[in-house]
Order: structure tokens, then C-alpha cells, then sequence
């Protein structure tokens, strides 16, 4: 994930923080820190626990309190995370990064066809680790409260470990609620998936999804709370992502690279003239042409790369001038579905095929496009 800050390394996953993280602790903190009294209220109703406020609403101490409480929630947020990726880990599934933003936290896995037999317990456990870390704080409010301490200082402690319990088993029903793609609505597809296809049951979940995603955007709209917006759109955008990744995945499901790339290649010599370029890109109607110095590949022009030089200065320029140097290539058994990774992550047009370090094919966007549209005619 872009503008991410790796901050270290856990079990072998990388953890990283987003800009955006930085935001939103402060954020917490003027919550958090401006509601203290009324905060303070609820969580002795809710434990039966007197706390002495002195200490708790002296001077700037809300707001310290605010700051610690929400480390404190992205804590349990980041060990809901792990818990994740260790049960993904250990069935097998590649673990890129966790990174923690703005919403709270996201597990960057590899790309595979979900498989509900992992996909439930991977799911689950997330919520039940956040439902733990709850009960965990909330059993040492009850600590606190029976050891022989300073009243003020016993007040911070079960504040603290009482908000964060509190807000943990909040994460944990809020994680249950069937909003697909949040981890009740993966469990929902889980399970759906043991009784129909998987593409019914992805279906199903991410309408299912949609709708909480409307209804949440209706309550943040009538309440003017902006969380709740922000929640809404990312649901239903992540909804739409999933239903699509799936649905690429089962139409390209067994198609290799070699299935859909163009053969021969049309290629350019590095010392070719940018003019001409553009003239047989005009006379092929090709955006793009790998480049070919004494049978080697060695980058690969697209129009992009010429627009980005003025007209005039083009009349001077080779190929070699402009041209993408060490591009990403693809083998012809490569799986097309790859192909389309690369493509939309890294926002190019078109993947050489090598063999054996000889240029053998090119595939585009609108050749795995092609294959799709043909896949869904079967």
C-alpha cells in the first residue's frame, strides 16, 4: 500500500503504518478527551466499579488519556491482524504486509480463489481476538479495582482498561455484522459457499454487503457522522472489488499467458527515430512495441512515453531516449489471470513474453479483456 511507513517486522510479516494513521490518533484523542466525564459515567454503570475522576479530568490528562486510549484500540486492532494472517500463514497463504490507517487495520495477502475451508476459520478469527483482548481488559478493571492503590491512579487504570474493553468487544460485533467484505461477511460467504457455487455465494455476500453499506450511509448522513460515511463507501467499493476479483478469476481460471498472446511481435530497434514511431503505431494501430537491440529484449516503448516529449524536441530523439528500460515480462505458461494483476496494479498496457530470454509474444489489456468476453459465451 502506497504511503506507508514500514515500522518493523513480525512473525516474518511486515508491519507498516499509513499516513493516514497519523491523523486519525489525534483524532481520537479530542473524542476521547473532550466526552471523558460522560465516558467515565458509562464505564462505571457498565462495570459496577467506582472510579475516582481526579486524576482523569485534571488539566490535559483527557487528552493523554485519549492518546493512550487509542494506541491502545490500534494495538488490539493490529493483533486482530495477526491473528489473520497467522491462520492465512499457516494454511499456505503469502502474507505481504499488515498496515494500519485511518479505518483501523488491512492484512495484504496473495491473490488466490477463496476456499471456504480456510476462508472461515481465517475470518473468525480476527473477531474472536478482538472479543478476547475485551474480555482480557475488562478482567483487569476488576484487578485494579481490588488491589490497594492511590484512588486517582486506580481511576486511570480501569478507565483505560475499561474503554479499551469496551471498544474491543464493540470491534468484535461491528467485525460479525455480514457487510461483506468485512469479516462477518467473508464467514457469511463461507458459508454460503458449503451450499452453492462460489460465485453465488461471493454474489450473495457482496449484495448483502451493499446493502449495509447503504444502510450505513443513510444513518452517517441523518446523524452528520463522517466515519460512518467513510465506512459506507469503502464496504460497498469493497464489495464491488471482491465480486469482480472473483468473477476474473473463474473466467481465467486454467487460461495461460500463452492462451491469449499476440505472436509475432512487432518490435523497434533502440536507435529507431521517435517520428517513426509514432507513424507505425498509426499504421498498426499498436500503442506500444517492445525493444529489440541484436536479439535481446531491451525495454519497451509505449505512446505514453513519446507524449511525454513536445513535438519538436521528438525530431531529435531515438527510441532509447524514452523507452521503459528492464520492463516486466511474463513466460507463455505464466496464468493469464497474472497477466491481469500486473496490468491494472501497475497501470501498464501491455506484458512481453519471454521464453528462454527470447521475446515470443506480447499480451495487452484488451487481449485478456478478449478471452474474458469469449469465457463468458461458453
Amino acid at each position: 500500500m502506497e504511503a506507508s511507513l514500514q515500522i518493523g517486522t513480525l512473525a516474518g510479516i511486515p508491519v507498516k503504518l499509513h499516513w493516514s494513521f497519523l491523523l486519525v490518533i489525534p483524532l481520537f484523542a479530542w473524542i476521547i478527551g473532550s466526552q471523558i466525564q460522560l465516558t467515565t459515567g458509562l464505564i462505571e454503570a457498565l462495570f459496577g466499579v467506582p472510579i475516582d475522576p481526579t486524576l482523569i479530568t485534571e488539566g490535559f490528562n483527557p487528552y493523554i488519556l485519549g492518546i493512550v486510549v487509542a494506541l491502545g484500540l490500534f494495538f488490539g486492532v493490529f493483533i486482530h491482524e495477526m491473528a489473520h494472517s497467522l491462520i492465512a500463514k499457516a494454511k499456505g497463504i503469502e502474507i505481504h504486509s499488515i498496515t494500519l490507517l485511518i479505518l483501523g487495520g488491512v492484512s495484504q495477502m496473495e491473490e488466490t480463489m477463496p476456499d471456504p475451508k480456510i476462508e472461515l476459520p481465517m475470518a473468525l478469527a480476527g473477531p474472536l481476538t478482538s472479543l478476547a483482548v475485551g474480555i482480557i481488559s475488562a478482567a483487569l478493571v476488576y484487578v485494579v479495582a481490588a488491589i490497594d492503590m492511590d484512588p486517582g491512579v486506580a481511576g486511570v487504570l480501569i478507565f483505560t482498561f475499561g474503554y479499551l474493553g469496551l471498544l474491543n468487544v464493540l470491534l468484535f460485533g461491528f467485525n460479525l455484522l455480514p457487510a461483506f467484505p468485512m469479516d462477518g461477511g467473508r464467514v457469511l460467504r463461507a458459508w454460503l459457499a458449503r451450499r452453492m457455487p462460489l460465485s453465488r455465494a461471493t454474489r450473495i455476500a457482496a449484495d448483502v454487503g451493499k446493502g449495509f453499506a447503504v444502510l450505513f450511509g443513510i444513518v452517517g448522513l441523518l446523524l452528520l457522522n463522517p466515519i460512518l460515511i467513510i465506512i459506507a463507501f469503502f464496504i460497498y467499493i469493497g464489495a464491488n472489488q471482491e465480486a469482480t476479483f472473483l468473477r476474473y478469476n473463474i473466467l481465467l481460471q486454467d487460461v495461460t499467458v500463452a492462451d491469449a498472446m499476440s505472436s509475432p511481435v512487432v518490435t523497434v530497434e533502440p536507435t529507431l527515430p521517435l517520428p517513426r514511431v509514432v507513424d507505425m503505431m498509426y499504421e498498426t494501430k499498436h500503442l506500444g512495441f517492445p525493444v529489440v537491440d541484436r536479439g535481446s529484449l531491451a525495454g519497451i516503448v509505449a505512446l505514453a512515453d513519446v507524449h511525454k516529449i513536445s513535438p519538436i524536441d521528438r525530431e531529435a530523439m531515438q527510441v532509447r531516449d524514452v523507452m521503459t528500460r528492464d520492463p516486466t515480462v511474463l513466460p507463455p505458461s505464466a496464468p493469464l489471470i497474472d497477466a491481469l494483476r500486473i496490468i491494472t496494479g501497475q497501470e501498464i498496457g501491455r506484458i512481453p513474453v519471454v521464453e528462454d530470454d527470447t521475446l515470443v509474444g506480447i499480451v495487452t489489456r484488451t487481449d485478456v479483456l478478449r478471452v474474458m468476453e469469449l469465457r463468458e459465451e461458453e
